[in-house]
């Protein structure tokens, strides 16, 4: 599934239009965005946890030349997905439903 194909379940899902429904995802993203930079951890609970991490320094190694490179450290967006995202749960929860 793709971002448009998520937009139109949404606005399936919701009977909100199709541009209300991708002004809604957009202001998420956005949001969740703004407070990662900010350092916070976004917390949905039974969905998961959006945190930054910091990866520390490194000596990788270039796959086609073999040549050693440095990798700076660097903050990277990380996600833990919450119980009730976890693909055997919600396989069952789906399989209930029908």
């Amino acid at each position: 599934m793709n971002k448009t194909e998520l937009i139109n379940a949404m606005a399936e899902k919701t009977g909100m239009t199709k541009v209300a429904a991708k002004a809604a995802m957009n202001a998420c993203f956005t949001s969740i965005q703004e407070q990662l930079c900010k350092g916070q951890k976004v917390s949905l609970i039974g969905f998961g946890t959006f945190s930054v991490v910091e990866r520390k320094a490194r000596i990788a190694k270039n796959p086609q030349t073999g040549a050693k490179v440095k990798v700076p450290a660097k903050k990277v967006a990380k996600f833990k997905a919450g119980s009730n995202l976890l693909v055997k749960k919600a396989a069952k929860k789906v399989a209930k439903k029908k």
